[in-house]
């Protein structure tokens, strides 16, 4: 469902698949070919939310910033993944957020990264581009090599193959 909120809607490209049991509120623009799935939550009620292109937030998935100081940004090429709460931070291109993983306000997630299933990244951490973090709380573990970044935007394309069948199975 797609909901305005205090005079703002989103803004949502016709290349784009928002399941029409994901909510997506208020101040929240995706960029071309971006999909929200079942059961996510994209809240823009309090802050900017902005995602940008082939990025995708899967099932039951919450995005959230903090009321007059942390927006969401999400690169192009991200995946984040199952049941994942992503509040009031960056997250930069060809990422990949793991399911269950929680990341905190002012994190910011450096491009090409993996953030490993189940780790919570605290407030105001910095993970440098292509390093893998994983734990409780999130630490690096390596950094990550060509073949790490080719399965990140794997994920990420496959991703677009099923916008492309959902949009053409709901005739947009």
């Amino acid at each position: 469902m797609l909901r305005p909120y205090q005079g703002k809607s989103p803004i949502i490209p016709a290349t784009c698949y928002v399941d029409p049991s994901a909510q997506v509120i208020g101040d929240v623009t995706l960029g071309e070919r971006s999909s929200i799935w079942m059961n996510a939550v994209v809240r823009g009620d309090v802050h900017s939310i902005r995602i940008g292109s082939n990025s995708n937030v899967q099932d039951c998935s919450v995005l959230h910033g903090m009321r007059y100081k942390y927006p969401v940004h999400v690169g192009d090429w991200v995946t984040i993944g199952h049941n994942a709460t992503v509040h009031g931070c960056v997250v930069e291109d060809a990422c990949l957020i793991g399911m269950n993983v929680v990341i905190l306000n002012n994190a910011r997630i450096g491009e090409g990264s993996i953030i490993a299933a189940g780790a919570v990244i605290p407030e105001n951490t910095v993970v440098l581009p292509r390093t893998l973090w994983a734990g409780v709380p999130g630490k690096e573990r390596r950094r990550l090599s060509d073949a790490d970044r080719e399965m990140i935007l794997h994920y990420a394309k496959n991703y677009l193959d099923y916008t492309a069948i959902y949009l053409a199975e709901s005739g947009t």
